[in-house]
Parts: structure tokens; sequence; C-alpha cells
């Protein structure tokens, strides 16, 4: 995906208003999607909360304290895109897979 975060409004309560770089935009309700504690308990505070700031580097959005939120996972939730995998699994090397290799393995180590 790897869509950045261009624009950011707060709204009523904990809700944020983002538009991504592809012209995609919704509404998001953080309190949904955090606990309020850690680095996340500033944000409890509705006026720090209003304090979001857009960080166009990173393309997110974040406040002072370093709370940030990953795009990714903000655009998916908005557009109901599903995240694909930046990494795809490894294919099986051989024809017994990791078990036969440990079975090997352990085999090995009982004959030695």
């Amino acid at each position: 995906m790897l869509k950045d975060i261009i624009s950011v409004k707060p709204l009523e309560g904990y809700q944020l208003h983002l538009k991504f770089e592809d012209d995609r935009e919704g509404v998001i309700d953080i309190s949904k999607l955090i606990e309020f504690t850690g680095i996340f308990s500033p944000l409890q505070d509705l006026t720090y909360f209003n304090q979001v700031k857009l960080n166009p580097e990173w393309g997110t959005i974040y406040w002072e304290n370093g709370a940030d939120f990953d795009p990714d996972i903000l655009y998916s939730i908005i557009t109901g895109e599903r995240m694909k995998p930046l990494l795809k699994a490894p294919k099986r090397r051989s024809r017994w897979g990791w078990g036969g290799f440990l079975s090997f393995v352990g085999g090995y180590q009982r004959f030695r």
C-alpha cells in the first residue's frame, strides 16, 4: 500500500479526518484503535489530541510526545482494503520441510 497521509483535521471527540496521497479520505475514531496508556495516555486530553500534526517525511500523523500511527494501518481501516504482506513466506527447500530436517538432525545427534 504505502500511501502517505497528506492532510489531517481533528473533528469531534477522538475522530480525525484523513486524506491520503491517492485522494482517498475518511474519518477514523482513534479511541477505537488504542487504549489511552503509555505513549498514548496524553492523547486522552482532547486539547492535546487536537494538536495532531502531519509529518510529510514519514507520511503520517503524530503528536509532540512521539505518539504516531502507521499510515498503512489507517489507510486499510478507512478504505476497507486488506493490507498485503510485504514479505512472502519462503517456499520449502526440501521435500521434507523443516520437520524432515529436524528429524535428520535429531537422528544424527543420537548416533554421534
